[in-house]
């Protein structure tokens, strides 16, 4: 990889550190409460490897398949890796391996299946539980109330251990729609929490809407397209 192209993700990244920081700001928030996900789904292992030269320290794939390739990277083994696409469950169990967090949690079958390949290897899995707020039907995701049913169920899944919830915007409405999915997650997860179970993350926001989820509460940011701005991909 040249150099130049080196600098022009370190830069994109430094760009996108100081927009979460402002939105951080401008919300009222403790900037230490939001992390970015920098999504590589866009680029190979020497690009994912800049951004981490740059500082990023989590990295999220979507894509299963190339978050097993990417995590067995020598240029890549200090990143803390995410899945935050659709898993299938046969897929489960290598994906168990190599991710800190999965986001995309949106079934109870899926939760059976994580929890089985946790306990496989000896560890607990961390997973977030994936809502569609959007009603959109394209959309991947719990229902609110198919959500308030598996919460219920989770004494079932003891090595799959939900850390929170998830969400992904209306195509449509742009930073006001989007804000309001958002609102409806950040109260689901208001309604539901509990002291046993806090549901402390919110990953919600991605590049075109990250300042509207960090409005809402958002604890994880999705960031992928804006980091590789000026690269031919």
């Amino acid at each position: 990889m040249e150099e130049a192209t080196g600098q022009l993700i370190a830069d994109n990244w430094r760009r996108i550190v100081e927009r979460v920081a402002a939105a951080v700001q401008s919300a009222g928030r403790d900037p230490n409460e939001v992390s970015i996900v920098a999504v590589t789904k866009y680029v190979g292992v020497p690009e994912s490897a800049a951004l981490l030269a740059a500082g990023a320290t989590l990295l999220g794939e979507s894509r299963p398949q190339q978050l097993w390739e990417k995590c067995e990277a020598e240029q890549l083994t200090d990143a803390r890796w995410h899945l935050i696409g659709h898993l299938q469950r046969n897929k489960v169990a290598r994906t168990v391996e190599c991710a800190e967090l999965i986001h995309s949690v949106d079934s109870p079958r899926l939760l059976k299946a994580i929890n089985s390949a946790a306990e496989q290897t000896g560890k607990n899995c961390h997973v977030l539980l994936e809502v569609n707020t959007s009603g959109e039907a394209e959309k991947h995701g719990l229902t609110p109330d198919a959500l308030s049913s598996l919460l219920d169920q989770l004494n079932d899944y003891p090595q799959a251990e939900v850390r929170g919830l998830m969400t992904m915007a209306s195509r449509s409405g742009g930073q006001s729609q989007a804000r309001k999915n958002f609102a409806v997650l950040r109260e689901l997860r208001d309604s539901l929490a509990s002291e046993e179970l806090p549901l402390s993350e919110l990953s919600m926001g991605m590049t075109g809407d990250f300042e509207a989820g960090i409005a809402e509460g958002a604890t994880l940011v999705r960031i992928g397209s804006a980091l590789f701005e000026g690269l031919e991909l």
